[in-house]
Formats: structure tokens, sequence, C-alpha cells
């Protein structure tokens, strides 16, 4: 609790002067995750969206989208499905609008040579950024490899910190998602994904999810509409020509340009991952059902492992499937 608690303190002070300072309608968070949508999002940050001006905001955790959703300084965001677990579960009025993407390959636990399996892991000191999808999967990751947790040294950073803890050799490895990743994997092999661990146990699977504050989108329902409506553009658009997103591509230099990467390493990037179209968002595999179920056993597990504490009975609340079906249906 005590991260949490941190993360919450250090939001409140840092990110309300940044809401009370902007003028922007909409507060719009973002990570570093790449993704067909960032080609846009310099765009909406400087003609805003649906009539409405947007504020981007940078977060370099779960966990901090988290607090800057309940402390109302961020309207909607990309999170993780393991930090927005928790979050429900210690009651935020959140839900999940939108699959963003099933993380598959994408996240990895990178490790340095020597380490060839999980159990040679006792010891090391593996960097996680806490109350996201990896550091999920890599407790996880431990346990179903017999490894008690208490002997690794699993350490809390953000990606940014953890590439800067893999170059000066502070670390023994790290799990994370791109562009990290790739700066982990130029000099180091990957031990296991989550994809691998996804495989493993399905009730582990995790994914991306644009998450909303409920107030707002109860009152903002055309602009949510909107945004849902872009991004599902955007991905539709990458699955329909992937080429356009390879080395040189308008495309691909927008991205990297927008999250600081190497558009060189965009293609393989957006690979690693799944989109889901409309049709499957609403499906029982995502926002029909799927969604509830996975959050419902990530919470349980976060619980059994102490960060939070307890999982509720069901998270059909966490999630709502009436904004894809609002662009299904051409309502904006």
């Amino acid at each position: 609790m005590k991260h949490v608690l941190r993360y919450f303190v250090a939001l409140l002070v840092g990110s309300s002067f940044a809401f009370s300072a902007s003028a922007a309608d909409v507060n719009l968070g973002y990570q570093l995750v790449l993704g067909p949508w960032k080609a846009k999002m310099k765009g909406i940050g400087k003609n805003g969206l649906g009539g409405k001006s947007v504020e981007l905001i940078q977060f370099n955790s779960g966990a901090d989208v988290i607090s800057a959703l309940a402390a109302k300084a961020v309207d909607i965001s990309l999170n993780g499905s393991s930090p927005t677990a928790a979050g429900f579960s210690r009651g935020i009025p959140l839900h999940v609008i939108y699959v963003y993407d099933n993380i598959n390959d994408a996240e990895a636990l990178v490790v340095k040579k020597g380490i060839k399996t999980p159990k040679d892991l006792v010891g090391k000191k593996i960097a996680v950024p806490y109350g996201s999808t990896t550091h999920f999967h890599m407790m996880f990751a431990l346990q179903a490899n017999g490894v008690d947790p208490k002997k690794v040294d699993v350490l809390d950073m953000s990606p940014p910190d953890m590439v800067a803890a893999w170059k000066r050799g502070d670390i023994d490895g790290g799990f994370v998602w791109d562009p990290a990743l790739s700066t982990l994997k130029r000099n180091g092999s990957v031990l296991l994904s989550s994809g691998d661990l996804s495989r493993m146990d399905p009730r582990k699977a995790t994914f991306d999810a644009m998450v909303a504050r409920k107030a707002f989108t109860s009152e903002n329902a055309d602009f949510t509409c909107k945004f849902v409506k872009l991004v599902s553009e955007a991905d539709a658009d990458y699955r329909e020509k992937p080429a356009m997103y390879a080395p040189g591509t308008k495309n691909a230099m927008m991205i990297a340009d927008s999250l600081g990467a190497k558009q060189g390493d965009v293609a393989g990037v957006l690979a690693l991952y799944d989109y889901p179209t409309i049709d499957q968002q609403i499906s029982k595999a995502w926002l029909g059902g799927g969604v509830a179920k996975a959050l419902k056993s990530t919470a349980e597990f976060l619980a059994e492992q102490g960060r939070i504490d307890k999982a509720l009975k069901s998270y059909k609340g966490a999630v709502t499937t009436k904004f894809v079906k609002m662009v299904k249906a051409g309502k904006c």
C-alpha cells in the first residue's frame, strides 16, 4: 500500500498544479506505449477533438494514472489491466471504455547473460513499474515457477528509470514494454513474455485499455464516443495497412516523435500486439464479459500478494460497452 499512497500524494501535488493551470476542456492521459493512435496524438493536443480543447498528460506508470483519476486530474487515459483492477477495487469510479490492445508478446522480462530460467532470478535485482501489468505478470511468473518472491529483489521503477538503471548495470533484468523494452533487448535476452504467461493461464491474460472517470463520460458522452472512434479508426487503419507503419513512413515517424522512440522500431513493436476490432470489443471475449473476468482474476491475485486489501465479487461495473456501441451505430 505504501507505493500507492506515495504515488497518490505525488500526483496530488504535481497534477493538481497542472490541472488547475490548464484551460483545456479535457485532460487526456497517455503512457510510453507505442500504438496506432499515437500518430494522431499530437494533432489532438494541438487542434482538440469534437470542439473541445485537449491537454495531453504523460504518465510513467499505471499507479500514477489511477492516482490522477482519483484526484480528477485526468479524464481518460491509457492504462494497464492490473492497475485498473487495483483502482476499481479501491472504489475509484472508473470504467474501461475501450480495449486498446491484447498485450501478447509486447511486454517481456529481459535479463542479463547467465539467467536462463526463472529459478535463476533468486538473489537478482529485477525492475518493474509497481502496480502495472508487468508487475502482475512478474509475480505470477515467480509463483508459477515455484520461486519465492521474497528471494528476488523486485524493484519499483518507471520505464525511463529502468532503462537508465540497466545501462548503469544496477539491475539484472526488467519486465517492461516498448520503447524501453527494445533498449533492454539490445544487450539482454528475453526470459519470458506476457504472451507466454497468458498462454500458461488465460485467466492471467493482460491488456491495455482506455480507462475513464465515470462522471466525465456521463457528462461528455459525445466526446467520449468521438475519442473511441478516433482510436478504433487508427487501429483499423493499422490492421488493414500495416505497411503504412513501416520505417520511413509518416505514421512511423509521427508515432516515434510523440513518444521519443526510434521510428525504425515502430513496425516491429506494433506487430507484437493484437488490436481488437469494434465487433471483438463488444464480444464476450472483451467488453462483453472477458474484461470483467480478467479484472476480477487480476484483483484476486493482487489481494493474495497484499497489493490491495481485497478483491470485489464482481467487476462488471468497471466495464462499459456504451461507447463502442455508439461508434458502431454511427452516433458520433
